[in-house]
């Protein structure tokens, strides 16, 4: 079954640019690694440092597996200092017969 991860994080203004580069490195790897049919990054119309990251895994094995790998080998160890408090996680299902 389809899965939607939305990481919501909040960054530190003066840390955009540098956000934009890890995120551009990080959602990379994101997009290349199996199960990952693709990523989107929506921002906040009136706050430019709430970023939305919606992930879309092929199945809660695809997805766990990433999270297993971004807490060990894959972990993000520059993000850390850019963030103004600690990001969400949500994961949800598509729902199709509504």
């Amino acid at each position: 079954m389809t899965i939607f991860a939305i990481l919501d994080v909040r960054l530190k203004k003066e840390s955009l640019d540098t956000a934009r580069e890890v995120f551009g490195r990080v959602l990379a790897e994101t997009r290349a690694f199996e199960g990952c049919e693709g990523v989107d990054v929506v921002i906040d119309a009136e706050d430019e440092t709430h970023w939305l990251c919606v992930e879309k895994w092929a199945s809660a094995e695809a997805d766990a597996a990433y999270r297993e790998w971004r807490a060990g080998p894959g972990a993000i160890k520059d993000l850390g200092p850019l963030l103004a408090g600690a990001p969400g996680l949500g994961k949800y299902e598509l729902e199709s017969t509504i």
